[in-house]
C-alpha cells in the first residue's frame, strides 16, 4: 500500500471512531506503526496527513464507513461483548420483587428513569415482579397532576409495565393502627417541642420531658392528633430509641406529623401523617419487596431506622443494595425551581427544551432505548455518574444512527448558481445503509447551500454538493466541474449538503434550538413524509423530531 493510501485508511479509521472527525496527530502514530521506515519523514508527511484528514473530514460518516469498508472489509468489524447487568445478591429466579417509588411531588426527570429501569430491568432479568409505589404521605406535596404525568411517562414514554400500581395513602389507615400498638406498648411518645427545640435537643443527644408521658397521655393526645385537636407543629408522634444513638437519625425520630391540608387523593380523610421512613419501611414489607435497589444518597443511617422499625413489628426485611448517585449537570432538577421559572415565564413549560424532564426528553426525540443503554452501562456502580447532555446525545446518536430517515434541511441558505451544472434527476438514498427507500430531486443551476459552507469557499478549489456534483469557484463565480465522485476523491476540499433552488420542491420549516430559540429552516419536500413524533436526521445539521406540522425540535448532532 503506497504512502497516501496509507495515510488515508488510517484517517478514515480515526475519522469512523470519532463521530466523523479524524485528528492529524492521531494518525502519525498509527501510520508510523505499520510503516516503520515512514519515522524519519514525518515533517514531510504532515502536510499531506493534513491534506487527506481534510478531505476526510469533509465527508459525511457514511461516506467514511463505505469507503473504509472498501479499502479494509474487516475494519468495522469489532467482537463487542455484550453489556449485562451484574448479578444481583441473594436473588431467586421468579422470586424477586423489586419496586419503584417514586413521591408524586414533580415531574420525573432523566434520574428518576433510570432509577426505575435498574428496579424494573431487574425485576425482569429474574422473571420476577415491579411495583409501581406513589409515596404520597406528604399533603403538601403530592398532587394528581404529578401522578397523572408520572404515569404517562412510565407507561407511555418509557414503556415500563408495572405488575401493579400502588398508593401509599391507601394504607394510612393501616399505619395509624401499627402505631397506636407502639404508643400503647410504650416504644411512641407524643412531643410538644417546637421543632427548632426539639432538634436541638436531638443534636445534644438530650431527652426533652415529653419522653416520660404516661402512655395514657401519649394515647390520649395520639387521638387528638388524629383527630384534628392541634394544630399543626403542636404536636407530633416520636419513637422511643435511643437519644445517645452514635446515629443521629436513631435518637427518637418523628414518625407521625400534623397536616391539615386537604390530599388529593385521600382529601380530608386524615389530619395525621406518617413520615417518609415509617411509611417506607412497611410498605416495602407489606408488598412483598425482597430487593430496595436505590442511590447511595439515601445512606445507611435510615436504613438502620427502617430495620428498626421493621422488627418492631416482626416484618420481613429486603436486600438493600446502593449504587452510586446520578449527578444531572447542566440543568435544573428542583420542582420548585422549575415551576417558579415556569410562572414567571422564564420556561415554555415542563417540556421546555434546556430541561431534563422526561416531557422534555421525549419531545426532542430522545429514545427510550437510550436510557435502558445508559442503565445497562452503569449497572450497580458504586462510583457517582455524572450525566449531563453530552452523556446523553452520545448514547442516543448510537441508536439514531441506525433507524432514522435522512433529509436535507439547511438553516442559513444562501442561494446560488452553478454554471454549466446539467439539468438531472438525483436520486437520494433516505439512509446510507437501510433499506429505507429514496425520493428523486430535480436539479439546474440553482441551488441553496449554507452559508457556513458558502463562506469557507476558497478560489480555485474544487467542492463537491454531496451524492450531486463538483464544483469550482473561479473568479468568484461557482462554475460545475464533474459528477463522479472519484474526481472529487482526487484532490477536493469538502463536501456540503443542498436543495434546489425551486420553491415548489422545498418548504420552510420551524425548529426548536436547545435554548429555547426558534430558527426558521429551509428543507426539501420529503419532510412532508415524516409523521407527527418521528426522528430524522437533517444531514450535516442534526437530528430532529417532528413536533407537528412544518415545526421540528431539535435533538442533537
Amino acid at each position: 500500500m503506497d504512502t497516501g493510501n496509507l495515510i488515508r485508511k488510517h484517517a478514515l479509521k480515526n475519522a469512523v471512531e470519532h463521530d466523523g472527525k479524524a485528528s492529524p496527530g492521531s494518525i502519525v502514530g498509527r501510520v508510523i506503526g505499520e510503516a516503520p521506515e515512514l519515522k524519519a519523514k514525518v515533517s514531510e508527511l504532515m502536510p499531506e496527513i493534513n491534506n487527506i484528514v481534510r478531505q476526510v473530514n469533509s465527508l459525511s460518516l457514511e461516506e467514511q464507513k463505505k469507503e473504509l469498508l472498501a479499502i479494509d472489509s474487516g475494519a468495522l468489524k469489532k467482537e463487542k461483548k455484550k453489556k449485562e447487568m451484574p448479578e444481583l445478591r441473594n436473588a431467586v429466579m421468579g422470586k424477586v420483587v423489586t419496586r419503584m417509588p417514586p413521591e408524586p411531588s414533580k415531574y420525573l426527570h432523566i434520574g428518576h428513569a433510570l432509577s426505575f429501569l435498574i428496579n424494573y430491568l431487574y425485576a425482569k432479568k429474574y422473571e420476577g415482579k415491579c411495583i409501581l409505589r406513589f409515596d404520597d404521605t406528604n399533603p403538601e406535596k403530592g398532587s394528581q397532576e404529578y401522578v397523572d404525568s408520572g404515569l404517562d411517562d412510565i407507561n407511555n414514554y418509557l414503556e415500563i409495565k408495572p405488575d401493579r400500581i400502588l398508593f401509599a395513602s391507601d394504607d394510612v389507615g393501616k399505619m395509624i393502627e401499627k402505631a397506636n400498638e407502639l404508643v400503647e406498648k410504650g416504644k411512641a411518645y407524643v412531643c410538644a417541642c417546637p421543632k427548632e427545640n426539639m432538634s436541638d435537643l436531638r443534636e445534644k443527644g438530650k431527652a426533652c420531658e415529653c419522653r416520660e408521658k404516661s402512655v395514657e397521655s401519649s394515647l390520649s393526645e395520639w387521638k387528638g392528633m388524629q383527630d384534628g385537636m392541634f394544630e399543626e407543629g403542636e404536636r407530633t408522634l416520636r419513637l422511643k430509641i435511643d437519644m445517645e444513638s452514635r446515629n443521629y437519625v436513631m435518637r427518637d425520630p418523628v414518625i407521625f406529623r400534623i397536616v391539615k391540608k386537604t390530599h388529593f387523593r385521600q382529601k380530608d380523610k386524615y389530619k395525621a401523617w406518617p413520615m417518609y421512613d415509617f411509611e417506607s419501611a412497611l410498605e416495602d414489607s407489606w408488598c412483598g419487596i425482597t430487593h430496595i435497589l436505590r442511590s447511595n444518597e439515601f445512606g445507611r443511617m435510615r436504613e438502620e431506622l427502617q430495620d428498626y422499625i421493621k422488627d418492631l413489628f416482626g416484618l420481613p426485611k429486603q436486600t438493600v443494595i446502593q449504587y452510586g448517585r446520578f449527578n444531572i449537570r447542566g440543568a435544573s432538577t428542583q420542582g420548585r425551581e422549575i415551576r417558579e421559572r415556569i410562572e414567571k415565564g422564564e420556561l415554555l413549560g415542563w417540556d421546555d427544551p434546556r430541561l431534563v424532564t422526561l416531557k422534555a426528553l421525549k419531545r426532542r426525540g430522545i429514545f427510550k432505548e437510550t436510557f435502558f443503554e445508559m442503565v445497562k452501562h452503569v449497572g450497580l456502580s458504586k462510583t457517582p455518574t455524572n450525566i449531563d447532555w453530552f452523556v446523553v446525545q452520545r448514547f442516543n446518536r448510537k441508536l439514531a444512527d441506525k433507524k432514522v430517515r435522512r433529509l436535507i434541511g439547511v438553516a442559513e441558505p444562501v442561494r446560488v448558481r452553478i454554471a454549466g451544472a446539467p439539468e438531472r434527476a438525483v436520486s437520494l438514498k433516505f439512509h446510507p445503509d437501510q433499506d429505507f427507500g429514496s425520493r428523486e430531486i430535480k436539479t439546474g443551476e440553482g441551488f441553496i447551500l449554507d452559508k457556513k459552507d458558502y463562506d469557507k469557499m476558497e478560489e480555485g478549489k474544487l467542492y463537491r454538493l454531496m451524492d450531486c456534483l463538483n464544483f469550482r469557484k473561479e473568479k468568484g463565480k461557482l462554475v460545475f466541474d464533474s459528477v463522479e465522485h472519484e474526481r472529487f476523491k482526487q484532490g477536493g476540499e469538502s463536501i456540503m449538503h443542498w436543495l434546489p433552488d425551486d420553491g415548489k420542491q422545498t418548504v420552510k420549516v420551524k425548529m426548536m434550538m436547545p435554548d429555547a430559540s426558534l430558527v426558521e429552516m429551509i428543507a426539501e419536500k420529503a419532510v412532508g413524509l415524516v409523521k407527527a413524533g418521528e426522528v430524522v436526521q437533517f444531514e450535516r445539521f442534526g437530528f430532529v423530531r417532528k413536533d407537528s406540522g412544518n415545526s421540528f425540535w431539535y435533538s442533537h448532532k
